[in-house]
């Protein structure tokens, strides 16, 4: 626990670095750190050292966790939610980073309008096409984009991706650039304001934010490696 607050600041050190080299503001990138199957003692570590914001991959892990956490944090859920949880989701998270198909997208604007709520959300894109992960092709997003903009509660605020695991975080690069280029086709053919790009985790973050990340997804060199747990079915 004690080293969270050295990998925290090295980590903020970084991003300040990488977004120096894009000629970007360092406080224009957001750190999202990645709470998924760590304790809430972590947590409370983290938070102690300033971080905000915390990203959780299980709704019914996040429901366990998050009261007995800080008051104040700001929860992103990070990882892929069926439609069965949106509304329990809902009442525990601020921003959905994974809202990766038109029904989910329908799911959540629906639910929140039963809600009274206005919900903030990023389209999930499966740039490098992986079978195993989920997300809209680019091609499915530029047909179904204007109808995803048009949602009352739902508001799309950008995009995420994943990219394909490497040793070399310069393997990404392509990914996260075509993720940026697919955000600005989209802002200039719809005239929507789509500021927010969420890609680059632990091991390759530094080029995510070279091109354009505005939030970065950081867990195991804040954290170290997960505890080993179960994982509970969603």
């Amino acid at each position: 626990m004690t080293d969270i607050a050295t990998h925290l600041a090295a980590a903020h050190e970084k991003i300040a670095s990488a977004a120096r080299r894009a000629g970007r503001a360092p406080d224009s990138v957001r750190l999202v750190a990645v709470s998924k199957t760590q304790p809430a003692e972590a947590i409370v570590t983290a938070a102690a050292t300033g971080q905000r914001i915390f990203g959780e991959n299980r709704v019914q892990e996040a429901r366990e966790k998050i009261p007995v956490c800080p008051p104040g944090l700001e929860w992103h859920l990070i990882g892929h939610l069926q439609k069965n949880k949106v509304r329990q989701a809902l009442s525990l998270f601020s921003f959905f980073h994974s809202i990766d198909s038109q029904a989910l997208a329908g799911a959540i604007d629906r639910i929140a309008g039963e809600t009274g709520q206005k919900v903030d959300g990023l389209l999930e894109v499966n740039v490098s096409g992986e079978e195993t992960k989920h997300g809209f092709t680019p091609a499915q997003l530029r047909e179904a984009f204007p109808a995803l903009a048009a949602l009352p509660h739902l508001r799309i605020r950008g995009l995420m991706t994943m990219a394909p695991y490497n040793e070399n975080p310069e393997a990404a690069r392509p990914v996260f650039r075509a993720l940026r280029e697919l955000r600005d086709e989209l802002q200039s053919a719809h005239g929507s304001a789509l500021p927010e790009l969420s890609m680059g985790m632990s091991g390759d973050f530094e080029p995510a934010i070279e091109e354009g990340a505005t939030l970065v997804r950081i867990g195991s060199s804040i954290f170290g490696q997960r505890p080993q747990v179960q994982a509970n079915a969603e």
